[in-house]
Order: C-alpha cells, then sequence, then structure tokens
C-alpha cells in the first residue's frame, strides 16, 4: 500500500466533493439492460476502457481491487505523462459497478478520481466519471487552466469509448 497525497479519502464514492479542489463531473449514457450494465461494468473495472481509450495501464491487478496500485500513462514520447494511483473503494453491487482510485507521491495532482456504471430503474445503463484535483507538480501548475479542460476530454473520450465497447459486445 502506498501513501495517498490527500487527506479526503473515498470522498468519490458518495460525495460531497470536498472545496478547494477543481471537480469534474462527467456523465452519459453508454447502454440498456442488464448485458449491457455487466459489459460496461467489467471494461471499467478491467482496465480494458482506460486502454481502449489509448492510456497505458500497468495494474497490480487484472481488475480493480480496493489497495491495488495502477500507472497511467498518457501522450507520446518525451510528453508522456504517468500517474500513479492506488485504489481506495469499490463497488460489485447488483446496480453499480466501478472504483475510485486516489494520487500517490508520483502523480502530477493530488485528488481522487471514479468511475462508475450505474444501472438505472428505466433500464439505461449510465457512465460517471466524477473527481476532485489540484495540481501537485509543476509541469500541471504550469498548465494551469488547461489541466480541467484536458480531464474534460479524457472523460467524454472513456464514455464514448465505453459506448462503442458495449454496442461492439452486443
Amino acid at each position: 500500500m502506498t501513501t495517498l497525497t490527500y487527506p479526503e479519502v473515498g470522498a468519490t464514492r458518495l460525495g460531497p466533493l470536498p472545496q478547494g479542489y477543481h471537480h469534474l463531473h462527467h456523465r452519459t449514457a453508454v447502454g440498456r439492460g442488464r448485458a449491457d450494465f455487466e459489459a460496461a461494468g467489467a471494461a471499467v473495472t478491467e482496465w480494458r476502457m482506460h486502454r481502449g481509450a489509448g492510456t497505458r495501464v500497468n495494474a497490480s491487478a487484472e481488475r480493480a481491487a480496493e489497495g491495488g496500485s495502477v500507472a497511467m500513462s498518457l501522450g507520446m514520447g518525451p510528453f508522456r505523462v504517468t500517474a500513479h494511483c492506488e485504489v481506495v473503494w469499490t463497488a460489485y453491487e447488483p446496480g453499480r459497478i466501478g472504483f475510485g482510485y486516489g494520487t500517490t507521491a508520483r502523480h502530477p495532482e493530488l485528488g481522487e478520481e471514479c468511475f462508475v456504471v450505474d444501472l438505472a430503474d428505466d433500464g439505461t445503463v449510465w457512465f460517471t466519471v466524477m473527481a476532485f484535483s489540484r495540481p501537485a507538480s509543476w509541469y500541471a501548475r504550469l498548465a494551469g487552466p488547461l489541466v480541467p479542460v484536458f480531464q474534460r476530454l479524457y472523460a467524454r473520450r472513456l464514455g464514448n469509448t465505453l459506448r462503442r465497447s458495449v454496442l461492439a459486445g452486443r
């Protein structure tokens, strides 16, 4: 187990998100029915959604598990950024599947992010990315207002990737 770099561990599980951070909340429909829900949940917790969106994933387990470590890398060549995290909570429930991970000392930001799939009463399968963060490294501070823009674009990309994955599995 590593040392997390922020005190509000688990805040993305049920909220509210803590003050003093940039907040991200992105929600998108990715399917309908139990089969789509199960497929989306597996893609999220088995890191396939992230990999499908072009992220290099080096995880300590094949499936998200509390206490597990994961390094996510984005970019190309010298412009590749690797973010080290620890899974701080998981949900493997009849209507909710997902996890939240928090930043460790080798992450350019401080905070937490979650990736959750919910099955609504009407059968809609929703994917949600929720996060709170603030810069921890000099290059994250230098990027300033571009970081939240990138985070929103990446959350959208994950949702689109997951939707395509669910549709392809039908």
